[in-house]
């Protein structure tokens, strides 16, 4: 997959984790310097929204998402951003918490690690909904760094992978 930033071309170092496909629970290092456990099954939707640079143009853009979540309850979601290094600072969101892919594991298992510059190692724009069961729900990469998530299909689906799975087997 190529990926656009300015006038640069990139690509993605591995191929991206397929929907349906279960997500592989990864150590993420947070703000706050502990460690927490993103994708897996964890009987909660999970949005992991990862970028390669935090700007103002996509701080505005997740806050617009941020205020979407508030209408769709919280109780049993939780959401995050995942960046490359501690180069980032965290934008914070209400919603959001703020992790760190200190040992590339998240780049590696859902394959959004940028190759080339100028973001070479950093990880793609991209957001992916896990459900209640820790499968890969729904994604969205940006083929153009620059270009917006699409906000309202993106709260409908994280809206819809919330009632999906009732925990009694076949859904």
């Amino acid at each position: 997959m190529q990926i656009i930033c300015n006038t640069s071309t990139m690509r993605l170092e591995d191929l991206p984790l397929d929907i349906g496909y279960a997500s592989e629970p990864v150590t993420l290092t947070g703000s706050d310097g502990a460690t927490a456990v993103l994708g897996g099954q964890k009987g909660t939707t999970q949005l992991i929204v990862t970028a390669p640079f935090i700007d103002d143009a996509f701080v505005e853009e997740m806050q617009i998402i941020d205020r979407g979540l508030t209408d769709i309850g919280n109780e049993t979601l939780s959401a995050a951003i995942v960046v490359a290094n501690e180069t980032h600072s965290d934008p914070q969101l209400q919603h959001f918490k703020f992790f760190v892919d200190s040992d590339g594991e998240f780049g590696d298992w859902y394959g959004v690690r940028l190759v080339g510059e100028p973001c070479d190692g950093e990880l793609t724009k991209a957001i992916f909904v896990i459900s209640k069961d820790g499968a890969l729900f729904y994604d969205e990469f940006a083929d153009n760094l620059h270009r917006r998530f699409n906000a309202d299909t993106l709260l409908r689906k994280v809206a819809a992978a919330q009632e999906c799975y009732t925990g009694k087997g076949c859904h």
